[in-house]
């Protein structure tokens, strides 16, 4: 799309307490339903690279399955070390069904 925003899915394939890693131009992201709202966050942790997708989420946050760091994943804040660096966050937006990302 020309504002910069890409469609990864619809609503209905990720429920509530559900996430996914979606890769848009080789950008891994994580797409994550926390009670009905989406969120998208970059898809590997800061501290070794583990793909967040394979971890666990319990609300807001996420926890990597390799060191155990968590994030939220509304703010991208780090909140458990030994990760120290915030995920970068993307902007999601609801079009009817779809679920589009933005990467502006």
């Amino acid at each position: 799309m020309s504002d910069g925003f890409i469609k990864v899915g619809k609503v209905g394939e990720l429920q509530p307490g559900r996430m996914k890693r979606v890769n848009i131009n080789g950008q891994r992201i994580l797409l994550a339903n926390v009670d009905g709202n989406f969120y998208a966050t970059d898809d590997s942790c800061t501290h070794e690279e583990a793909s967040l997708s394979t971890g666990f989420l319990k609300g807001d946050l996420v926890k990597c399955p390799l060191h155990g760091s968590r994030f939220n994943v509304r703010t991208g804040e780090v909140l458990e070390e030994p990760a120290e660096e915030n995920l970068r966050t993307y902007p999601v937006r609801i079009e009817g069904n779809d679920i589009l990302i933005g990467l502006t």
